[in-house]
């Protein structure tokens, strides 16, 4: 078991952000420590919908108590998702910098969690930016989806060829794109870079899906990992996991994650293909 300490937002209803990701993780038998960068009713996407930010020096104050009490060293991980200001981006790099400091060997993964297709950025631009130069350069881990990793690269990622070249110029540790076009007529990859060393798996493109696959989809590959898998295996896990729960949410308004618990923990791994 990991202990692991998560900074992403918070929903009463629905599975997004800590709603899916804590769950996952925690289902894969690690304890998470979850502090709310958000407090919502339920994710925007629906009619009706209301909270408020977190104000990070509340937040900070909540960090140092536990840094206070010595439990900041027992931290194995680090998972940022959800950001929804310049502030609280730097609260996430002041956290991943003290958490190092007592825990060198403590992993981050840094889902960018700022933009998606079709409506673009979703948080102020300069958010997204101060999660680019100060959040990003600690990660060993990246999750972003086709758009985020365009908005990263600055560059166009519409096939698989250009979502490659521009992971590989982003050069971190381990990046893990998803939602790129594949090569096949609907078919989405997700694109895992490793030290040169490329893979994808493909799945279906769904016409409509629940918010939260990336929460997920990030969560699953961090817990995978921290269970002693290969990022390769992780991958292959997790995209096992998240079709077995989009196809159980077919017609839903978020992910049925709960019922299917036991299937997507015990995922078999999809296949991957090396491509470089």
């Amino acid at each position: 078991m990991a202990k692991i300490l998560s900074i992403s937002s918070e929903v009463i209803r629905g599975h997004v952000g800590h709603a899916a990701s804590r769950f996952v993780l925690q289902r894969l038998g690690h304890d998470v420590w979850a502090f709310p960068t958000i407090l919502l009713s339920n994710h925007p996407g629906h009619e009706n919908f209301s909270g408020e930010p977190t104000d990070p020096a509340h937040l900070e104050k909540m960090r140092d108590s536990l840094d206070g009490n010595g439990w900041l060293g027992e931290i194995d991980a680090v998972f940022t998702g959800y950001l929804p200001s310049a502030e609280h981006a730097e609260f996430a790099a002041e956290t991943v910098r003290l958490v190092k400091s007592r825990s060198p060997n403590a992993k981050v993964l840094t889902d960018p969690a700022f933009g998606d297709d079709p409506k673009g950025l979703y948080i102020d631009e300069g958010a997204a930016a101060k999660i680019d130069s100060d959040l990003l350069p600690l990660a060993d881990f990246v999750t972003p989806n086709r758009f985020e990793l365009g908005w990263l690269a600055q560059a166009p990622v519409t096939t698989l060829d250009e979502a490659r070249r521009a992971a590989k110029e982003a050069d971190f540790p381990v990046l893990l794109a998803t939602s790129i076009p594949g090569d096949a007529d609907g078919a989405l990859c997700n694109l895992l870079v490793e030290e040169q060393i490329t893979m994808t798996t493909t799945v279906k493109r769904r016409h409509a899906a629940p918010h939260g696959t990336g929460d997920m989809m990030a969560a699953l590959f961090l817990g995978h990992f921290l269970n002693e898998k290969s990022s390769e295996e992780a991958m292959a896990r997790a995209t096992g996991a998240v079709e077995i729960v989009l196809q159980a949410s077919e017609g839903a308004d978020e992910l049925v994650l709960v019922p299917t618990q036991e299937l997507w923990v015990n995922a078999e791994p999809w296949p991957v293909e090396r491509i470089g």
